[in-house]
């Protein structure tokens, strides 16, 4: 030990070098290894890569071997039949027009689900425009190569039969507050008679539920419901609440990015039947003749996308809940709502390829819901203008052009 005060010069140089010899004698530190870095991460690695560690487990392959040929041989034709029911059959699409229709887009629900605010919802997305009141087909430019067409089904099985052959694709709107509804297993059960169109769910009125473990809990139980009645994997998305009569703005915006880039594969009655999803009906009938018979023969003029296969003359048509009839004359007219082009000129002048579309592309074309100000009735067409983008002419210029044209008047009597 070292003597902070020694006695003599001779004590000072023994405490000091018996200071040194036991510093001497002291072992070495051992090396501690690195747990943390780039070096230990990428040792780490090549470890599990020796040992055949793959996502936390090792790698046996005789962990899972059958014992006997027979089980093998059950393994294998089970993995084959697996794999053979995700094979289907080509079909081969009988719509000989180079620009295809709008896909067409049934919102199907029980009453007071949300079908109208998820249709007001969509159409604000992809068009920027509000809508009045949800009235016929609803028409809109989704992207560069596609458009879609909306409807909402009425609670009636007439027209879930026939819905259910015209729909593309089926947005399926469950009230996750209350659960399943008959109208849901019936029209299910009809769509299965028809060749099943792509069918993806929405479930509303989440925001009623108290606490977030009430909202997990009846998304799981629904979610294998649904699973249950489509197949196992189905598209079910979530709508959390309404802000300013609207879904919110992030969940809208999953849905119609996954609406907009499903495939579809043609169904067999679509393939032999031609349809139209009729936008507009006009009745051509003359005034007077009416007047005299309310009975009488009509003139109906009815305008809409051909789909299916082609529509010929002199060809027997089915009107729903109005019987058979003759066409009388079929015409071609200009698209309402052509998809935007897509390539576009530079600053050279040379052609690109169009990366987004502007706001004068996002068309839209309802004719009977009312936009905003525009308002369709039977005869006319009504547009509101609000009291503060109206301009009256002032008072005194009007005088002064009063006593111009007097003016005028007067020399050339003169």
């Amino acid at each position: 030990r070292f003597n902070p005060k020694p006695s003599s010069l001779k004590d000072h140089f023994l405490s000091n070098l018996f200071f040194v010899v036991f510093i001497m004698d002291e072992k070495k530190k051992q090396h501690r290894k690195s747990t943390s870095g780039a070096k230990f991460e990428k040792k780490k690695e090549q470890f599990k890569k020796r040992k055949g560690v793959i996502d936390g487990k090792i790698k046996n392959p005789k962990a899972f071997a059958p014992n006997s040929g027979r089980n093998a041989i059950k393994i294998q034709l089970r993995n084959l039949n697996r794999e053979h029911k995700k094979i289907h059959l080509p079909v081969t699409d009988r719509s000989e027009s180079d620009l295809p229709p709008p896909i067409s887009v049934a919102v199907v629900g029980p009453a007071k689900s949300g079908k109208t605010t998820l249709i007001k919802s969509l159409v604000k997305h992809y068009t920027n425009q509000n809508l009045g009141d949800v009235k016929g087909p609803i028409t809109c430019v989704a992207g560069k190569n596609r458009r879609l067409t909306f409807f909402e089904c009425p609670n009636d099985l007439n027209a879930m039969v026939d819905i259910a052959k015209v729909a593309d694709l089926v947005l399926m709107i469950i009230d996750a507050h209350y659960g399943f509804e008959m109208e849901t297993f019936e029209f299910l059960n009809i769509l299965q008679n028809t060749g099943f169109p792509r069918v993806m769910g929405v479930l509303t009125h989440l925001d009623q539920f108290r606490t977030r473990k009430q909202v997990n809990n009846a998304k799981k139980d629904l979610k294998q419901r649904f699973w249950a009645e489509i197949y196992k994997g189905a598209k079910l998305f979530y709508l959390s609440g309404i802000l300013h009569n609207r879904y919110l703005k992030n969940e809208i915006k999953n849905l119609s990015r996954f609406i907009s880039l499903v495939k579809f594969r043609p169904l067999i009655w679509k393939n032999s039947h031609p349809h139209i999803l009729v936008d507009r009906i006009e009745d051509n009938t003359p005034p007077q003749k009416i007047i005299k018979d309310k009975f009488c023969d009509r003139e109906v003029i009815f305008y809409g996308y051909v789909r299916g296969t082609n529509l010929k003359m002199n060809q027997q048509v089915h009107i729903p809940g109005v019987g058979d009839f003759m066409i009388g004359e079929l015409s071609n007219l200009d698209d309402p709502c052509p998809l935007p082009e897509i390539m576009k000129e530079n600053k050279s002048g040379k052609e690109k390829a169009r990366r987004h579309l502007t706001d004068k592309q996002k068309l839209l074309y309802c004719p009977m819901t009312d936009i905003t100000t525009v308002t369709y009735d039977k005869d006319a067409t009504y547009i509101d203008i609000p009291d503060h983008e109206i301009t009256y002419s002032k008072k005194a210029s009007l005088i002064l052009k009063t006593n111009q044209n007097d003016s005028e008047n007067n020399d050339d009597n003169n």
